[in-house]
This record gives structure tokens, sequence and C-alpha cells, in this order.
């Protein structure tokens, strides 16, 4: 084996690392389902990457052979777009853990990735509640997995197989976190420390397990694999296949009748009600959980058990205070989360999530504290809960902050909610350098409660009208009451069935 550059490709490193790899899926490619431009038209971008990257994708997945052992490799390829994350990425990780747990076989994840695919908005930031629920299920069923963090991993990526692995590991120097230094500078004023997202400081901290330089993978991974240990093949079974078999065959979702920027600034809105409106509308008898029970704590997200609508359930939320956006929640706040959906689970009742948050806290504590790996759990651990699930997408959803708490049985959502990879004043940092572009990407982006019904988010939208927040209390336990009667292995199937179409095709 010969050893690895500095810098290198996803197909160079897959040489270094391993004696023989059969890809996968080189066919599932991306198209241009919002018909987006920006400085260039997205179809050209993807062009050009393809035949400047030497790869068709963001991500090469196959079966490996890694010092004697087989493994289905997952490899970021940060030479095309960047390493971001859209429909075919997601769909490409998602077959490999399929195939992998349908064998037996353990999987090495090794992303590199500058987050979300901005081009392809509110459908490519919803692959992350399939990957996470994929996962989840995969390290349910007995599967094993391995991470290797590379530079940089940030946003999306990590904020779902990034950081779901049994074990991991980053490169040395690697950048690790939700949010990329130029945008929390560009959105907050200043840059964290650079220290702060760095793979040493991290496992220093216990966010990742090792820092383990690329030229000891070929003799470190074969080991740990075999300490991981061995699993039998799932009997009978398949591997899933969906909708982007052929070139162009992802979804087009067109205008919505509500523009975009006028959701966000109406969900923005000083006197628009929040989860305190809601929970006196619709919460009695509520005793309130604090913290995550191991000493931290974010007032930033509200857990309790209470009667909703004379339902018994654990309800979990961002907090809205009078006169303020929705909460900013941390790394505790999301560990609280998962705290109360474990809760639910034990106790056998149904769980109400509340969407309502201007994006993910973007501080040193969350940084150190593990948020992008609190937000994967999260999703992981909603996707296998035994108990029926409703989200309420209430106001602002941004970022990893909201579709932590999305993947639900159903999700219903107020007219002028809406959900986005980052607020778009973020993506117009990420895509022209400044964030007076905000309103026209909050338009093309699909990040409206009309366009996330079309792409299989949004279950009900609820008009907005006198009232409305006891007429989305009144839907959402309408739901609960429907799940509720449903056999729960039926629920259950249902919900990977629909976590696992999300965001591949428009519905009527």
């Amino acid at each position: 084996m010969h050893m690895v550059p500095e810098r290198w490709t996803a197909g160079e490193l897959i040489a270094a690392i391993t004696q023989t790899f059969t890809p996968w899926d080189d066919h599932v490619v991306s198209s241009d389902p919002l018909s987006f431009t920006d400085t260039r038209s997205y179809r050209e971008r993807l062009a050009t990457a393809s035949r400047t990257s030497g790869t068709t994708e963001a991500v090469l997945t196959g079966l490996a052979r890694v010092g004697g052992r087989e493994a289905v490799l997952v490899v970021g390829a940060f030479e095309f777009l960047a390493g971001t994350q859209g429909i075919a990425v997601g769909e490409r990780v998602v077959r490999a853990f399929e195939r992998a747990a349908l064998h037996g076989w353990p999987v090495v994840g090794i992303p590199a990735s500058g987050g979300t695919r901005m081009q392809e908005g509110a459908l490519a930031f919803v692959q992350m509640l399939k990957i996470a629920a994929t996962v989840a299920e995969f390290r349910r069923s007995g599967g094993r997995y391995l991470a290797w963090l590379r530079h940089p991993t940030t946003g999306g990526v990590l904020a779902s197989w990034g950081t779901l692995a049994h074990v991991t590991w980053a490169q040395p120097g690697a950048l690790i976190g939700l949010t990329g230094p130029r945008v929390i500078a560009q959105m907050h004023g200043e840059p964290l420390p650079d220290h702060v997202q760095r793979a040493e400081h991290l496992c220093a901290r216990g966010i990742v397990d090792d820092v383990v330089p690329a030229v000891d993978l070929p003799v470190r991974l074969p080991r740990a694999l075999t300490s991981l240990g061995d699993v039998t093949a799932r009997s009978g079974g398949h591997v899933a296949t969906a909708a982007t078999d052929q070139r162009g065959a992802e979804p087009t979702v067109g205008p919505s009748p509500l523009d975009g920027w006028a959701a966000v600034e109406r969900s923005r809105a000083s006197d628009r009600p929040g989860l305190p409106a809601l929970l006196d509308a619709a919460a009695r008898d509520v005793v309130v959980m604090r913290g995550d029970a191991t000493g931290g704590r974010d007032d930033g997200c509200m857990t309790m058990v209470c009667r909703f609508r004379g339902l018994p359930v654990v309800l979990v939320g961002h907090d809205r205070p009078a006169g303020r956006r929705g909460a900013s929640v941390g790394a505790d706040g999301y560990r609280a989360a998962q705290r109360a959906m474990r809760v639910a689970d034990q106790l056998g009742l149904p769980l109400v999530t509340v969407v309502d948050t201007r994006g993910a806290a973007a501080t040193v504590a969350a940084e150190e504290g593990g948020v992008a790996a609190q937000i994967a759990g999260c999703m992981a651990t909603m996707s296998v809960l035994r108990v029926p699930t409703v989200a309420v997408l209430l106001g602002e959803g941004s970022g990893g902050g909201a579709i932590a708490w999305l993947a639900g049985d159903r999700v219903v959502a107020a007219a002028s909610a809406w959900l986005a990879p980052i607020a778009p004043e973020g993506a117009s940092s990420i895509l022209f350098r400044t964030t007076d572009r905000a309103p026209e990407l909050a338009r093309t982006q699909a990040i409206d409660a009309v366009s996330l019904r079309s792409i299989g988010v949004v279950d009900h939208v609820v008009a907005e009208d006198a009232g409305w927040i006891s007429d989305i209390a009144d839907v959402a336990a309408d739901a609960l009451r429907f799940l509720t009667a449903q056999p729960p292995d039926e629920r259950l199937a249902a919900r990977a069935r629909r976590l696992r179409a999300i965001g591949m095709a428009p519905r009527p």
C-alpha cells in the first residue's frame, strides 16, 4: 500500500487503505430539482464537478477488503462540490447501510464535507432524517459501525452519519463542527476560537475517541473491526431502491402559494405565539423534567409529562417566551430531549415534539458538548421509538437544531412555519458571501410548509386563522389518537417507510 498523500481524493484514500474495492451506486446522481441558480446554474456546477473530480457524486460507497476483512466503505469526496450532502448522497449512504445490514458487514464511514448542499435546499436537508433513521436501525439490529472524520467534516454530514458510529476517530488537525467558521463569523460577528473545532481538542473533550493519522489506518482499522465483533447477516429482506435510479428522477418542487421569505418574516414576529401559548391551549397536569439527568441543563429546551388535549404524553419543545424568537439550544438541551424520548418509551406514552428554533447554539460550549452528535442522537432515538410520535413545526425551523425532532410518525406544521438547512441569511453567506440575498434563497429552497408537504416532510398544514394555536393542538391530538389505535408493528413499519422515502418524491 502506498503512503496517503497530505491531501487526497476519496479514490486515493480508498486505494491506500484497502486491498480491493467494489463500488456501488455510481449511477445514483444529482439533477436539479429546484431549477436553482446562484452565481452559476446548478446543472453547470454538477457538470463541472463531475468532470474535474473524477467521480459522479460527493460520496463513494462499496464493499472493500481491509486487512483481510470485508467491510462496507462510505467515503466522502470533498473534491465534488465540497462534499456537500444532497439527495443522491443521502440515497447512496442509506443503500450502503442497508446492504451492510442485509449481509452482516461492518461499516467504515469516512466523511469529509462542507455540509448540506444549498442548491437542493430542504430536499437535501431532510436526507439527515433518512440517514439517521437508517443508521439507528442498522445499529439496533446489531450492525457494527466505525467512523474516521476527515478534514473538514461539518454540517448535516457530521450531524447524521458522521457522529452515529460505535467508535469515532478523527484525522489529525481536522476541522469538525456543526457550523463552519466563516458562517459563524458572518452570522454572529466573530468566529469561535480555532482550536475549539479541531480533532485534538474534541478528543480531549471526549467527543471523538482517538486522533489517528491516515497512515495508521491500514493496521488499526482491521484490528478495530475485529474487536467490534461479528454480526449474523439478516435473514430475508431486500435492499430498497428509490427514485434516484436514473439521472433526473429526483422530485421537482414548484413555487409555493406562500412566499418563503414572507413565512420566515412571519415566523420571527415578536408577537407570534410559541410553545408557552401551545401549552396554555392544550396542556394540563404538567410535570416538568429538568435537564439530562447527568447535570446538564439548557433552559431553551422544555421537557415534561402532561395531558395534551386529554392524552397523556411526553412533550419536548423549543421554548419561545413572549416577544422573543425560538430558542437556540445547545448540546445539553438535545441530551435532555433524548432523555425525555427514552422516558416516553419506558412509560409507553406518546411523544410530542414542538419545533421553533433559530438554530442550534453556535458557541464554544455547544461544540465542546458535541451538539452535532446530540442532534444526530435525537433523530436516531426518535426514529426507533416504539410509541406513537407527532412533531409540530410551529415557527422557525433553522438547521440541525430544528430537524433533530422531526423523525416522527406525523408532522403538523403551521402555515408560515418553515424548515431549512440553515437560516436564509446563512445560506446567502455560503453562496454569495453576503446575507443580502436571504429573501431570494428563502423563495427558492422549498423551505415553506406547502413545499415541505410535497416532499413528504409535513403531513398537515394548519392555516393561521384566529385561534390557530388551538387548531394546531387539535390536529396534533387527532393524529396521536389515530396512531395510538394502529397496531404497533404496522405503525413502526409505516414510520420506517415514511423516513426511507422522505425527500424523494412529491406527493399530491
